[in-house]
């Protein structure tokens, strides 16, 4: 059940924008392709209308940014991050993060397409019909696990350094922050990554955050502007700041839930830097405590 209509546009502007869809996945498949080529390739076109090496010869300044080689993404100066593992989806995520600038990014027609083909040579996981809008951020992307048929809207922050699971139908809007690790409040360094659990047609709505670990069940929604640092169960509504379930969807009983807060399996926090190998104990007090 859906509430969107289909919408039609040219057949000639279809056909084109499904030969270079293929293409892409063709390249993307292809073991000798070198990433960083496809993508400033991809980009000087989509960008500057022209070769590379034409760009190159032009504006070099213009070409060499184009090039993921030239460039740093905010993840490889943490501790945390998997070299290789990162420096195999750097061209992409650096492709995916300029294209969506282009009109081909705004365009869902085409924007939507390149990006679930991208997806899947990103992501730890990606399901069918996976849907994500322009201008989203990733921390990493490899530690993304992505179910069939989610949704995932503009401007959206998906920190998944840590691991971030959006199972089957989960839909995240607009100006979403999802976080996947924590610093502590007396040692910045000292961080704890935990995996973020988004389950199976749960709502994650407008400008709401989503802490490191926290477990939203199956059919569960977060509202508008809440602050989401614990769990909630199958079916419930959490709104606030901090977030607290205050509702619960009119549901039949006796459903099977993929993800159930109460009994999901748990990671135990990995550290994320070496000079802070313990778990970070509690470092705050409630006003009116005294320091212990």
């Amino acid at each position: 059940m859906t509430w969107l209509k289909p919408v039609n546009i040219e057949s000639n502007a279809q056909d084109t924008f499904n030969a270079f869809i293929a293409d892409l996945e063709a390249r993307l498949a292809d073991p000798a392709t070198e990433r960083p080529v496809l993508a400033r390739e991809v980009l000087a076109q989509a960008m500057y209308g022209r070769e590379y090496g034409q760009l190159a010869a032009d504006a070099p300044l213009a070409a060499l940014n184009l090039d993921s080689r030239n460039m740093t993404f905010e993840a490889e100066y943490y501790m945390a991050t998997d070299t290789a593992k990162f420096e195999a989806v750097k061209p992409l995520l650096w492709l995916w993060k300029n294209l969506d600038l282009t009109p081909i990014g705004q365009n869902p027609v085409l924007g939507i397409p390149v990006r679930r083909v991208l997806a899947g040579h990103i992501f730890k996981r990606v399901g069918r019909d996976f849907k994500c809008w322009q201008n989203v951020e990733f921390s990493v992307g490899y530690n993304m696990d992505v179910g069939d048929d989610v949704v995932v809207h503009r401007h959206v922050l998906l920190d998944d350094i840590g691991g971030i699971e959006l199972h089957d139908g989960a839909s995240v809007s607009d100006y979403v922050n999802i976080y996947s690790h924590t610093h502590s409040v007396l040692d910045g360094p000292d961080v704890t990554l935990r995996r973020t659990v988004i389950g199976r047609g749960a709502r994650i709505t407008y400008h709401s955050t989503v802490l490191a670990g926290s477990i939203v069940s199956d059919d569960a929604m977060l509202a508008t502007h809440a602050l989401l640092r614990a769990d909630i169960p199958p079916h419930g509504i959490a709104m606030g700041v901090p977030a607290k379930v205050t509702r619960f969807k009119v549901r039949p009983d006796g459903q099977e839930y993929g993800v159930d807060a109460r009994i999901y399996p748990r990671e135990a926090g990995r550290k994320a830097n070496p000079q802070f190998p313990e778990p970070t104990p509690n470092q705050t007090r409630v006003p009116g405590e005294k320091d212990v």
